[in-house]
């Protein structure tokens, strides 16, 4: 059972004018079919073959870095895809938003800090909002781990995360990556990340 490209639920140019249809086309159908791709190469005919993303992600460091980076980076994108939409919840609600008040004090708090960890991020990477049993917190990963990784700083279940790599930015907002996180904020499917929070 291999695992497959994720199709989008929106056309290549739906996030316009915030995330460009170009870099929209060029980091689905190149970069995440490549880590698709090579996912499925690293696990062909050994005893990973057969097991979930998931199971695969909690014991990376058994199992090399091609396993660890493209397996990353197929999970990565296939969150990132799902929490961005043209629409949705213009801001978290409900639980999600009563959890993002008791763990930062405030929406505004939890912004500050999930910009503050992408933009410190030093080189390629993400930005998190990971779900710890009841609380959430923010992190940052380099490359393609993830909060799933048994070799995470910080462990739990990411539900909302910023890819960072140059790539997811670099053809529409140059080196300017604060323009990029902060037009992000702008195209957050909120019901998606009230919908991992809830599990």
């Amino acid at each position: 059972m291999s695992f497959e490209l994720q199709k989008l639920s929106y056309s290549y140019d739906a996030l316009e004018p915030y995330v460009d249809a170009q870099t929209m086309e060029i980091h689905h159908s190149k970069h995440h079919a490549g880590y698709t791709n090579n996912l499925n190469g690293a696990i062909k005919g050994t005893e990973l073959e057969g097991k979930s993303i998931e199971e695969l992600l909690a014991d990376v460091s058994k199992y090399g870095t091609a396993v660890r980076n493209n397996g990353g980076g197929f999970y990565n994108h296939n969150l990132y895809w799902e929490v961005m939409a043209p629409g949705g919840a213009p801001s978290p609600e409900g639980e999600l938003l009563n959890a993002i008040n008791d763990s930062f004090e405030s929406v505004q708090n939890f912004k500050d800090a999930f910009t503050k960890a992408a933009l410190t991020r030093f080189g390629s990477g993400w930005a998190w909002l990971v779900k710890q049993g009841d609380s959430l917190v923010v992190s940052s990963t380099p490359n393609q781990d993830n909060p799933l990784m048994d070799v995470a700083e910080v462990k739990g279940t990411p539900i909302l995360g910023v890819d960072v790599w140059e790539h997811a930015y670099y053809l529409k907002y140059q080196n300017k990556r604060p323009d990029y996180v902060e037009a992000f904020w702008k195209i957050i499917n909120w019901d998606e990340v009230a919908k991992r929070f809830k599990g």
